[in-house]
């Protein structure tokens, strides 16, 4: 199999990697953290660059690109640890417009192609504990209209977007994954709550609550969990590639300050106990690297060999930032710990990223009920 990127690819990496080294360095990004975790002129940054519509439809105004180039720009922006929802609104909501009913999908995607307008999922529920068949949010058509009641909780930059993608009941029990379809809620709209507030790697989130919400069905139920199930799924490989990214710029900086931090007369490089350390966590951002690119190649498969990959994916991934993440504050010392340090924050990014869309112990789970009659993990 061919592991090489084309020069297409390789010019997308290029454009995104300048854009985040110019405009989009540390201090930039701590002052976007202090301002509450988003930046309009950020996001109108990678609009500029087409990036917003990466993954929109040409007939909407994007690119129409797929999950290998999505892959690329998500590495690029790991690196630089970009806290707007670039994920979030242009690959999953994005996924879901497209595939969804409604008349008005096609010029939301308009708008995200053009930077104006962010949509987001809101699926989280506070007793659902990663499970995304368990939805209390409940939808009642009357008269032809329909009205929902429940709360969503970390909806990624729910404060600044202008509509959200939301799971509700229509029908069955509350783990029912047949009675869930998908509706579109705009932010104006009457019964409509939105809380925002800052999340522990600098980015922002809010609690989206619903009370008698006018809204429009984008997927009926029957046909809107398997969309939401890929959604989710094209959500972790875009993770998965992020994290990649945030790894390998944070192993860089570790390896730089080995090479510079004298103890005893010389560099901390030079001592073998250190050198086998840094081996192991460069194994691992690879181990990790690995099962990314397993993931993206794998979201064009039925839908069952795509969640085991997933899940497979995301479990390694959740193994590694782990690993990677601990080891380079200890090699580091005291530094890595201070909010002025640019280690902390990569730290931190990585320790939400792991507990993003099902933590390690979820997925290892998934992982087990996925293995049928064998016991090996790519089986």
């Amino acid at each position: 199999m061919d592991f090489d990127f084309n020069d297409d690819q390789e010019m997308l990496r290029d454009t995104v990697r300048k854009w985040v080294e110019k405009d989009y360095t540390f201090e930039k990004r701590r002052e976007v953290v202090r301002s509450g975790g988003f930046s309009a002129p950020a996001w109108q940054g990678l609009a500029d660059l087409g990036l917003t519509g990466l993954a929109v439809p040409e007939a909407q105004g994007g690119m129409g690109f797929g999950p290998v180039d999505a892959m690329v720009v998500m590495e690029e922006l790991g690196r630089g640890i970009v806290a707007e929802p670039f994920a979030a609104v242009s690959l999953v909501a994005t996924s879901l417009l497209i595939a969804g009913h409604a008349p008005s999908a096609a010029l939301w995607l308009q708008g995200i192609a053009g930077g104006s307008e962010r949509v987001v999922l809101a699926h989280q529920e506070r007793s659902a504990r990663y499970r995304l068949a368990h939805v209390e949010t409940a939808a009642v058509n009357t008269n032809g209209n329909w009205q929902l009641n429940g709360v969503k909780t970390m909806v990624p930059a729910g404060a600044h977007a202008g509509a959200f993608i939301v799971p509700a009941r229509v029908s069955g029990a509350v783990d029912d994954a047949s009675g869930i379809a998908l509706f579109l809620v705009s932010k104006g709209e009457a019964g409509v709550t939105v809380r925002g507030y800052g999340t522990q790697d600098g980015a922002c989130a809010a609690e989206l609550t619903l009370a008698n919400a006018c809204a429009i069905e984008l997927l009926p139920a029957g046909e809107a969990f398997a969309s939401l199930e890929h959604a989710l799924d094209i959500g972790i490989a875009a993770l998965c590639a992020e994290a990649v990214g945030a790894m390998d710029k944070l192993v860089a900086i570790t390896v730089e300050y080995m090479n510079t931090r004298k103890q005893f007369g010389v560099t901390i490089a030079s001592f073998q106990a250190l050198r086998h350390r840094i081996a192991d966590v460069k194994m691992q951002l690879e181990l990790g690297r690995s099962m990314s690119y397993f993931a993206t190649l794998k979201l064009g498969e039925p839908a069952p060999a795509r969640r085991r990959a997933m899940a497979q994916a995301k479990m390694q991934l959740g193994q590694s930032m782990r690993f990677v993440g601990q080891q380079c504050v200890q090699l580091h010392g005291g530094i890595a710990m201070t909010d002025e340090y640019v280690a902390s924050h990569y730290f931190k990014r990585l320790t939400v990223m792991e507990m993003t869309y099902g933590d390690t112990l979820h997925q290892l789970g998934e992982v087990s009920a996925r293995m049928q009659a064998t016991a090996g993990v790519f089986a």
